[in-house]
């Protein structure tokens, strides 16, 4: 592929790509279905175990749980888009996508993870309010408040994917269609235009890398202010906010450091990509549910009431 023939620009004679996908050894592929088919799993029966414990649990009033529920919301979404085409290519010789559907999941990608960025930086808004400012919480975060965030996670996101799928699609595609990867991203794609990408290399990756940049350092922004004001508060109220920051904190170094890798760089590919990407496409979907059940008493409890009260509606009906 290092050789790249130049077309007029507009020409298109590609109508589908072909992944390499994650291995070319059919073992190691077999292997790789078992385990990530269970992961697939995990991630949608543990996000939504998440959004029934929300709903159910009446923790919706709580806007920490209002984001935590649309977070599982998007991760199912997020994983969706590319885990069950690379589950069922694991199976297959050929692995093919069409210029359409390429299209598309590489909008689904960008969409999705873009929202969760989002997501993520205003869950730190609000644990900053509940920490630094607790008196005027529930005033500063009302429900009115939390649904104009939400949009704007949910436009921001629309915005960020529509400009990277307009920047792909207006390039011609006229020879070769092998992408060294599972899914359809903006860096192999590009790699496969008939013409010089240089300039739309760089527009992708400032749209990202600004995204990624800016939520990062607002996050770590927000993080420092709180972990420094909580040496003013009581073991109790140390011990309680640790305990909903930590969780917060820890997906959010599992989700920005492999992204952060592929999106805040010039328009490269590397070898390591595919298994960078494989840790935010499934492994952080899959570990958000665990991190904030296991590190947040709420969540736990509610899951406590939630099964208890299925276990006697069970009893009852006996």
């Amino acid at each position: 592929m290092a050789s790249r023939t130049y077309s007029i620009e507009g020409v298109n004679n590609v109508t589908e790509f072909i992944f390499w996908g994650l291995s070319q050894n059919p073992e190691v592929e077999e292997v790789c279905f078992v385990l990530f088919s269970f992961f697939y799993m995990v991630i949608v029966l543990g996000n939504l175990l998440i959004m029934l414990t929300v709903c159910v649990g009446n923790l919706f009033k709580s806007p920490m749980y209002f984001f935590l529920n649309f977070l599982s919301f998007v991760d199912i979404c997020y994983s969706s888009v590319t885990a069950p085409k690379m589950i069922v290519d694991l199976l297959v010789k050929k692995k093919t996508i069409s210029y359409v559907g390429c299209m598309l999941q590489l909008f689904g990608v960008h969409f999705f993870g873009c929202t969760e960025i989002f997501i993520l930086t205003v869950m730190a808004y609000d644990r900053y309010v509940a920490i630094c400012k607790p008196l005027h919480y529930m005033t500063i975060m009302d429900r009115e408040r939390c649904n104009k965030m939400l949009l704007g996670t949910w436009v921001g996101g629309f915005l960020h994917s529509i400009i990277q799928v307009a920047l792909v699609v207006q390039l011609p595609f006229c020879g070769p269609n092998e992408i060294d990867h599972y899914f359809c991203d903006v860096h192999p794609v590009l790699k496969l235009a008939c013409t010089d990408t240089y300039i739309v290399g760089v527009v992708v990756t400032a749209n990202s890398g600004t995204i990624a940049l800016g939520s990062f350092v607002i996050l770590l922004i927000s993080y420092t202010v709180i972990l420094v004001s909580l040496r003013k508060q009581s073991a109790e109220g140390r011990r309680k906010a640790l305990s909903t920051c930590g969780s917060h904190i820890a997906v959010v170094i599992i989700f920005f450091g492999p992204c952060t890798f592929m999106y805040m760089r010039p328009d490269t590919t590397f070898s390591e990509d595919k298994m960078v990407a494989v840790f935010y496409t499934i492994i952080t979907p899959m570990l958000n549910p665990l991190i904030y059940t296991l590190r947040n008493a709420e969540v736990k409890n509610a899951m406590r009431k939630l099964w208890t009260r299925k276990v006697s509606w069970e009893t009852t009906r006996k």
